[in-house]
């Protein structure tokens, strides 16, 4: 009987736990519209996301507390990325993605998160030094392609054609661009804090931003009425919050603190998958060949960077 000695056994990379904290907090994120949606007939985006961000900073304002040890650590460049984190990522992005949920076709909206792990290995190579993929250029023209094909389908970018509402599908590019640098934001305070404190302060910073973005939207407030109309807007508001919101981001970056930001963002797959089915079962829309063909580049040129990335830590 032939055997095999153990040296020459290679084995497949193992995917750590922390890849799947990033992948559930991710996915978390698919349930967000589901919240969203409802409380866009009653508020304006920006009125959402300061009232979902009142009521994350005082869920936590006592985790900061407990972890303020780590603000001794905080230097010009932690400033500078906490401020793009929070203001970017945690304001102006939710503030763009909750505008593109009522100015768009859902699936387009959530399909174009795809992108964001091109955004995060761009600016991973040039703030954290990470190394591009191979041939990186080609499969970015490949991915443009499909964002291109989810924005506007077969039509122009001009004019009236298409079923596509293009307005919707540019906000969620906007708040792509920014959670992708989050991720890598995210990455670089990890070096120094923990991910408690990253999370504490991710939202607690978004405060004063929203304020004054809500102050110069000159709407005004527009409360539920009835008693049971409160109480679903006030329990959609609190799911919204702490579901996809803090309980989300606190396995992000749990995750994230052991993941490579373009590891990371190849988990955050998850968010579009369940967001889309959502949308299937939950309001009814089914993606159309073009979103699926629009997809189906984009995966492409993910797929072929995680193989890379794949066969270079079985070298390793």
């Amino acid at each position: 009987m032939n055997t095999v000695s153990a040296a020459h056994v290679v084995k497949a990379p193992r995917i750590s736990r922390e890849f799947w904290f990033v992948v559930l907090g991710a996915a978390l994120w698919g349930v967000d519209p589901l919240f969203r949606i409802l409380l866009l007939k009653t508020f304006t985006s920006a009125q959402i996301v300061l009232l979902e961000h009142v009521v994350l900073f005082l869920a936590a304002a006592p985790v900061l507390w407990r972890h303020r040890d780590d603000l001794k650590n905080v230097g010009f460049k932690q400033v500078g990325a906490l401020l793009f984190v929070s203001w970017g990522g945690s304001a102006l992005a939710t503030v763009l993605f909750t505008s593109a949920l009522s100015n768009g076709d859902l699936n387009a909206v959530l399909l174009l998160q795809k992108v964001q792990p091109l955004f995060a290995i761009l600016l991973a190579r040039i703030l954290l030094k990470e190394i591009l993929p191979k041939s990186f250029g080609w499969l970015l023209l490949i991915a443009l392609a499909g964002t291109y094909l989810l924005t506007f389908g077969f039509t122009m970018p001009f004019g009236n054609g298409g079923g596509f509402v293009k307005a919707g599908s540019l906000l969620s590019l906007g708040a792509a661009v920014l959670w992708g640098g989050s991720t890598v934001m995210g990455r670089f305070l990890l070096k120094n804090m923990q991910h408690e404190t990253v999370t504490s302060l991710r939202f607690m910073l978004a405060l004063p931003l929203l304020g004054v973005l809500v102050v110069f939207e000159h709407q005004a407030w527009s409360l539920p009425g009835g008693m049971w109309m409160g109480v679903a807007a006030l329990f959609n508001l609190l799911m919204q919050a702490l579901l996809p919101g803090l309980f989300s981001m606190l396995l992000y970056y749990k995750g994230l603190s052991k993941v490579k930001a373009s590891y990371a963002t190849l988990a955050e797959l998850s968010f579009p998958m369940v967001g889309v089915l959502i949308n299937l079962f939950v309001f009814g829309q089914t993606v159309t060949m073009v979103q699926l063909l629009g997809f189906a580049l984009i995966w492409l040129t993910l797929y072929m960077i995680s193989t890379q990335q794949r066969d270079a830590v079985a070298v390793a």
